[in-house]
């Protein structure tokens, strides 16, 4: 078994391994690691010499995958298997991206409920999460071919504005490629870092990141002392990027050909066509006054004004946030000292200029900003290696710490690696009618079944009125202070009752079970995700059925023999399919059951809002 050093203060892992920065972006990824020659920062190229790996996932016959340049061609070919985009989906449900559901052009399950997202890709159903993991690993791949050694450690960037749900599905992505992600960074303190912000440790500023990605969009403003970075706020849109400038090209292009965007749904390949030519008239009027071409036989055309017109007030967005990240921090613009530009939509001259005049300085953009961000990775990876001892980092804690949900699966609240102190949180509700109290039982460790992980406490949050099961809202938080001791609150929202435990989460663990539990995590990473995925598909199924169970009964007068019937072999289905424990039969039936009942209890719906407004009671 091989022998892995730790520090028990840091959790990082002391070895001569490399370990690279990634950035995982909505439209392009890259791998960048810290030249051992020159000590500075450098993205890895292929063989094409090209540093960018498009963000971008072909799914073939006989369950061949192609991932970056190679997929590429595939967005106008074969668009409802290709999939892009992915990194706006991530740690999202079905009701946050309901709005734009119409942007993708694959097939993204939509039951207008608050369970996370899938992509459906043939008769095969894929969480962000997976997807992820086929970039991660192909950009694991490159730095592999290139370094000439076995990467299994990494950095990856987030958006600022990132979510804890966020956050922890990229760390499930890198788990999934094979890499143990030492630290899940925000992309300004990259990007800063890339500009060599703070390397220095007498150095005090602060500074303000303008991110505009192909998808996200943030603004954070960070004060730097001593060598230090404290996000003092930040603010932004992880549904606004290059990927929107496109679409507002898509539609005026759309309109020039004398279609709707109803009848490019049923046409895949021209809407791909379309969104294409729009990103290239998009970046083609970055050097020039026009851009015009050819779809279909006919003729497209959009010149720099035009398409700064319609831009315009998506720029203001995000000048909005720049004014609402200033206020968070009680600073003017005038406090700023140096604006550093991330992400490729920044190369656009109208969002360049107006930063500039929003804060009434120059923009710093020396710095590749397509690279920016993975180069600060590298840095930041640099200084885990405790290759640079000049930046100070701040203590963390060496293992997740959770909470166990339905099916026995671990649920990540402080990731490990979370800075000390450190506080997160998260809400959860009841699944039976009625229910008084639940359960809490506090896990410590790195995999996704709470039985294979260390039980810290336990204890119940009673009293809870009697309420249909989705209505109380139990928010669980978790303070861990600078001596790492973990405190839990839980409390229930809607009637105010409130419990309170501390916890010392690295009482007896010695760094051998730390060593092991960090193994653990790595070797059986793969089947992990697989049973945890297992668990969320077989829950989710179970709680279709005692849906469709209760509807069917209640509603029975208003259903037909024939209905009853069919959706009683749906669900006959959807049994044997959980029996049959295949994670991709229990979604296709759950989703074939879905399907099948919504029509009648449509029809159902209908008749009770036409009694309710009769004035009867349902």
């Amino acid at each position: 078994m091989a022998k892995v050093s730790i520090n028990i203060a840091t959790g990082t892992l002391q070895q001569e391994e490399l370990i690279v920065g990634i950035d995982l972006g909505t439209t392009n990824s890259l791998v960048a690691v810290i030249h051992p020659d020159t000590r500075q920062p450098v993205a890895l190229k292929d063989v094409d010499q090209t540093t960018l790996v498009p963000s971008i996932l072909h799914f073939g016959e006989q369950g061949s995958i192609s991932v970056g340049h190679s997929a590429r061609p595939f967005l106008e070919t074969d668009p409802s298997n290709t999939i892009y985009s992915v990194k706006r989906l991530m740690g999202k449900s079905y009701k946050d991206i309901s709005q734009n559901s119409g942007f993708f052009s694959y097939k993204v399950i939509d039951d207008d409920s608050d369970r996370l997202v899938k992509i459906q890709v043939g008769q095969k159903f894929y969480s962000p999460i997976e997807l992820s993991s086929y970039i991660l690993a192909e950009l694991k791949h490159r730095a592999e071919h290139v370094l000439k050694t076995n990467i299994s450690k990494c950095v990856i960037t987030v958006p600022a504005y990132f979510n804890d749900a966020q956050r922890q599905a990229t760390r499930d992505a890198g788990k999934l490629a094979g890499l143990e992600v030492l630290r899940i960074i925000n992309e300004p303190t990259a990007a800063s870092l890339a500009y060599g912000i703070g390397l220095n440790q007498d150095e005090s500023k602060t500074i303000a990141v303008y991110d505009l990605g192909g998808g996200t969009f943030d603004v954070s403003i960070l004060k730097l002392t001593d060598g230090i970075f404290e996000v003092l706020s930040t603010h932004g849109d992880t549904y606004l990027g290059g990927d929107d400038f496109d679409h507002l090209i898509v539609k005026q292009f759309i309109a020039q050909l004398g279609l709707t965007e109803e009848e490019l749904h049923t046409h895949k390949a021209l809407a791909q066509t379309i969104r294409l030519s729009a990103e290239q008239a998009k970046k083609t009027l970055s050097d020039q006054t026009s851009f015009s071409a050819e779809i279909g036989g006919e003729k497209v055309h959009i010149t720099r004004d035009e398409f700064e017109s319609l831009i315009q007030p998506l720029i203001e967005k995000t000048l909005d946030s720049c004014r609402q990240s200033l206020k968070d921090s009680g600073l003017s613009p005038a406090d700023i000292e140096t604006i550093v530009m991330v992400g490729g939509s920044t190369r656009v001259p109208a969002v360049k200029n107006a930063v500039a005049n929003f804060f009434g300085k120059a923009v710093n953009d020396t710095v590749n900003p397509d690279e920016v961000v993975a180069l600060g990775a590298a840095i930041q990876a640099d200084i885990l290696a405790g290759n640079n001892k000049e930046v100070l980092l701040l203590d963390v804690t060496p293992l997740s710490l959770g909470i166990e949900t339905m099916g026995g699966l671990m649920d990540v609240i402080i990731p490990r690696n979370s800075k000390i102190p450190s506080r997160a949180g998260r809400q959860y509700t009841t699944h039976k009618d009625g229910q008084s109290g639940i359960q809490i039982a506090v896990y410590q460790g790195e995999r996704d079944l709470v039985k294979d992980n260390r039980k810290l406490a336990e204890f119940t949050l009673s009293g809870i009125p009697g309420m249909p099961a989705g209505l109380p809202k139990v928010d669980i938080q978790f303070i861990l202070n600078t001596d790492g001791i973990l405190q839990v609150k839980a409390s229930e929202l809607r009637s105010g009752i409130a419990q309170t435990i501390e916890v010392k989460p690295q009482y007896g663990l010695t760094d051998t079970e730390v060593e092991n539990m960090l193994l653990a995590s790595m070797t059986h990473a793969k089947e992990d995700i697989q049973l945890r995925a297992l668990v969320e598909a077989t829950t989710e199924a179970e709680q279709m059925l005692q849906l469709t169970e209760n509807f069917l009964h209640k509603h029975q007068v208003h259903i037909t023999e024939a209905e009853q019937a069919s959706a009683r072999l749906g669900m006959t289905q959807l049994q044997d399919a959980i029996q049959g424990k295949d994670k991709n039969a229990i979604m296709a039936a759950t989703e074939a059951l879905n399907q099948l009942t919504t029509p009648f209890a449509e029809r159902v719906m209908d008749i009770a809002v036409g009694e309710a407004l009769k004035g009867k009671e349902i």
